[in-house]
C-alpha cells in the first residue's frame, strides 16, 4: 500500500507535460489552453468614436445650452458606423453620430440625442457638455502591442471576443492529451440494452468519460471488455501504442474475475503501486506500458469517481498545466453528523455551501451513485476518525 501522496508523487513523475501545440479556429478554440501569448493587433478602438446615439460637437458651443435657452448649431452631416470622418467640424456646426461612428476631426464632445429637438438641418441643444463627455479615445481599451492573452490561459467566451476584437481568426493552442477508457468485466452492458441475470448497466464507462468531458477533455478512444486476460492484455497494447494515458476500471480487486494482475504480467507492463491507503477505490493500480501510463481504478462507481478526482485529475493537471484541474482543498464546518468511523484515510461525498458542509442521506457505500447527485465536494476524513459531529473543522476538495 502508498498514501494517497506517494500515489500521486509516482503518477506525476511518468507523465510528461504537453507542450506541443497545434492551430486552432477561434470558435474552436473554446476550452482550449493557450500555446502562445496574444498581443493587440491594433488600437481598440481604432480611431475616436461616439458611445452613442448623437450629435457631434465642439463642447464649448453648448455651454450654458438649456431647455429654455437651448445653443443652436448648424447640422453640417451624419456619420454612421463604417463611415470614414474626412470632414473637419467648424466651430458652430454640430454633426449627426450614429454609436460606433468614427468622430470627425475637431469634434470634443458628443450630445445626447435626447438632450436635442432631432434637427436636421439646425439642431437646439437644451444641455451642455464638457470637452471629451462622452467621447471614446483610440487605444481607450486596449494599444496595439498589448498583450492581452497570456501563454498557457484557458480559452473562455470573454477571451474568445477579445482575441476576435483584436483581428485574430486563429490562435495556436496545446495539444490534448489522448486519454483512452476501458471498462472491464462480462457482466456489463451498454445502458438500452436488455439486461439477463447477473448483468448490470456500464456505468462507469459513462462516469470517467463525463467527467473528462466536463474538464475539457474527449477521450481518443472508449470501450469495454469482458474478463479475458487474453482480450484485455490485447486491447491494452493497442490502446497504449497511441494514448498519452489510458483509464482502466475494474479486475483490480483480490476476486477470481479480477484480471488485471495478470494482465499486467501479460503484456508484459511494469507494476508502479498496487492498493492505496484509502476508501473507498483503495484497489487502485498503477502501470507502465512501453512508456504509456495506465491507471487502474475500482470498478465500485463511487471507487471509479474518487480515483478520478484523487488519482486522475492531478495526472492530468500536471499533463496538461490547465488551471482548471488544480485540485482545490478548502476548510469547512460540518452542518451535521456523520458517526461512521474508519480505520482508513476516507473520501465521503457531501455539499459544501457558505463554509458548511452538508452530507446527503441515502447509502455511502463504494457502490451506491444515488448519493452523489448534487454532490461538489469530498471530506477527507483522517484514518482511524470515530465520526464527524456537527460544529466539526474538516477539509473539504471541491469538485
Amino acid at each position: 500500500m502508498v498514501t494517497l501522496e506517494e500515489a500521486q508523487s509516482i503518477l506525476k513523475s511518468h507523465v510528461k507535460r504537453i507542450d506541443d501545440t497545434e492551430e486552432c479556429g477561434l470558435i474552436e478554440s473554446l476550452g482550449r489552453i493557450t500555446g502562445e501569448g496574444l498581443a493587440a493587433r491594433t488600437d481598440q478602438p481604432p480611431f475616436p468614436r461616439s458611445p452613442l446615439d448623437g450629435y457631434a460637437v465642439y463642447a464649448q458651443d453648448t455651454y450654458g445650452a438649456s431647455k429654455d435657452g437651448p445653443a443652436k448649431l448648424k447640422v453640417a452631416g451624419e456619420l454612421l458606423a463604417g463611415d470614414r470622418a474626412v470632414h473637419d467640424l467648424c466651430p458652430g456646426q454640430a454633426v449627426r453620430i450614429m454609436t460606433g461612428a468614427p468622430l470627425p476631426p475637431g469634434a470634443d464632445a458628443v450630445v445626447r440625442q435626447e438632450d436635442t429637438d432631432y434637427g436636421e438641418e439646425l439642431v437646439r441643444i437644451c444641455r451642455s457638455v464638457k470637452p471629451y463627455e462622452n467621447y471614446c479615445f483610440r487605444g481607450e481599451d486596449f494599444k496595439a502591442g498589448d498583450m492581452l492573452i497570456q501563454d498557457g490561459e484557458t480559452m473562455d467566451t470573454a477571451r474568445v471576443a477579445l482575441a476576435a476584437c483584436m483581428g485574430y481568426d486563429k490562435i495556436m493552442v496545446r495539444k490534448r492529451p489522448k486519454i483512452a477508457l476501458l471498462t472491464t468485466g462480462s457482466e456489463l452492458r451498454g445502458p438500452g440494452e436488455i439486461l439477463k441475470q447477473g448483468e448490470v448497466y456500464d456505468a462507469n464507462r459513462y462516469l470517467v468519460e463525463a467527467r473528462l468531458r466536463e474538464w475539457g477533455i474527449v477521450p481518443s478512444y472508449t470501450g469495454t471488455v469482458e474478463d479475458d486476460v487474453r482480450k484485455a492484455a490485447g486491447c491494452l497494447a493497442h490502446l497504449c501504442r497511441e494514448a498519452d494515458l489510458v483509464i482502466t476500471t475494474g479486475g483490480v480487486s483480490v476476486g477470481k474475475k479480477d484480471i488485471m494482475h495478470e494482465v499486467v504480467r501479460r503484456l508484459p507492463a511494469d507494476r508502479l503501486f498496487w492498493r492505496v491507503k484509502l476508501k473507498p477505490g483503495s484497489p487502485a493500480m498503477a502501470s507502465i506500458y512501453k512508456d504509456t501510463l495506465i491507471i487502474s481504478l475500482s470498478g465500485n462507481p463511487f471507487g471509479a469517481a474518487a480515483g478520478m478526482e484523487l488519482l486522475i485529475r492531478p495526472v492530468l493537471h500536471h499533463m496538461t498545466g490547465d488551471r482548471r484541474l488544480k485540485t482545490v482543498r478548502m476548510p469547512a464546518v460540518m452542518e451535521e453528523d456523520f458517526p461512521k468511523g474508519s480505520g482508513l484515510r476516507r473520501f465521503v461525498r457531501a455539499s459544501f455551501r457558505s463554509g458548511k458542509v452538508y452530507v446527503p442521506s441515502g447509502s455511502h457505500s463504494s457502490g451506491a451513485l444515488r448519493s452523489m447527485k448534487d454532490c461538489n465536494c469530498l471530506i477527507d476524513i483522517p484514518a482511524g476518525n470515530q465520526g464527524l459531529c456537527k460544529g466539526d473543522s474538516v477539509w473539504v476538495i471541491r469538485l
